[in-house]
């Protein structure tokens, strides 16, 4: 949107700054005022402002407009490089000519305008916010898409009820939950943390996900050979720096076993009278690094009324620093007060107690019935 443009000025006069400052603002555009090019400079690198208006001239008995064409280019090497717009006194087509062959977008003599200045910044804004509405699209279809690739339905168990939520830090992410169809009376429960954030994360997680679900069927015969061949499609099909961790259950109703592996996913907890009876510990190393998977296969006997909980880092490590160990002790302190919170509850009382959710937060939770 153009009302919410945020523009950086750099002028060595401060009355030209506040002149400046009062007739954008007076267009609905947010400002930044600095009075130096290592200034100007420095104010971009931090926050990117939607555009850039400045003065090629700042040492006052200089009028050669070096020291604007330089922060010209130090403004195109940052990696994402706002819109130019220059101005000077002491304006000449050699000049400008070299500031446009240098990166500006527009030229602007001084003494300014009001009408043309406003007109210039309006037209170098619009493209830029067409660029940014397309990508808040983009965003949003991708976003509803991770939400249907999550599961719509929950398995039909005798012994046991699962609940999960996923709530991304961003519009989109790299955590997910599934449930698997195992046959009658048997379900797989599957909770992952792809590495990174944002849309690769995202695309990741829907490949990931997808090899999962093709694995399914080897789960019974072999929940080893499984992991193996998925780590070989995930090591196949993404770059190296990639990978995943993960925790993947397997629950028999008739004798109330759950088996699981875990790929250097946090250890998932079981509730017993309110207290921590077991841990989902690490039997495997993480998906997508190694070119073979040493992997031992855990199992535990669930009773009635116990707690299986999983969960992904971003519902622990920000409270790491509190419990001096993984952060779980927040999480089973909720679960304690009340035993029936459900997933999405609990997820978003873990995003509550922070000032700005940077993890994706992904809670699971299996009731044995």
């Amino acid at each position: 949107m153009l009302d919410a443009a945020r523009i950086l000025i750099a002028d060595d006069q401060p009355d030209v700054l506040m002149a400046l400052k009062l007739l954008l603002k007076g267009e609905g555009w947010e400002t930044e005022a600095v009075g130096d090019p290592d200034s100007a400079y420095r104010a971009a690198a931090a926050r990117m402002p939607s555009l850039v208006l400045i003065d090629l001239n700042y040492t006052r008995d200089t009028t050669s407009g070096q020291e604007g064409l330089d922060l010209l280019e130090r403004l195109g090497g940052l990696p994402a490089p706002p819109p130019v717009v220059v101005m000077t006194a002491w304006g000449s087509i050699e000049l400008a000519v070299e500031a446009m062959r240098r990166g500006a977008r527009d030229f602007v003599p001084k003494p300014w305008d009001n009408a043309r200045l406003v007109e210039t910044v309006r037209k170098h804004l619009a493209p830029a916010a067409a660029r940014r509405d397309g990508i808040a699209r983009d965003l949003e279809i991708a976003r509803g898409v991770q939400r249907q690739l999550l599961p719509q339905r929950r398995p039909a168990l005798a012994s046991l009820a699962m609940d999960a939520h996923c709530r991304p830090a961003g519009l989109v992410g790299g955590d997910f939950y599934d449930y698997l169809d195992l046959g009658p009376g048997r379900a797989g429960l599957v909770l992952a943390d792809i590495s990174g954030k944002g849309m690769a994360a995202a695309l990741l997680m829907a490949n990931l996900q997808a090899a999962i679900r093709s694995l399914a069927p080897q789960i019974s015969g072999s929940l080893p050979g499984m992991l193996r061949a998925l780590n070989q499609q995930f090591r196949e099909s993404t770059a190296p720096e990639h990978y995943a961790t993960l925790l993947l259950g397997e629950y028999d109703d008739g004798s109330r076993v759950l088996r699981y592996v875990n790929c250097g996913h946090p250890s998932g907890l079981v509730i017993r009278g309110g207290k921590v009876a077991a841990t989902l510990a690490t039997t495997a190393p993480v998906i997508g690094i190694l070119p073979d998977l040493d992997v031992e296969v855990g199992e535990i006997a669930l009773e009635r009324g116990d707690l299986v909980v999983l969960y992904s880092d971003g519902a622990s490590e920000p409270f790491a620093a509190e419990d001096g160990l993984g952060g779980e002790e927040r999480l089973i302190g909720l679960i304690r007060e009340s035993p029936e919170r459900g997933a999405e509850e609990l997820a978003g009382q873990l995003a509550s107690f922070q000032d700005e959710q940077a993890d994706d937060i992904t809670v699971m939770l299996a009731r044995a019935v």
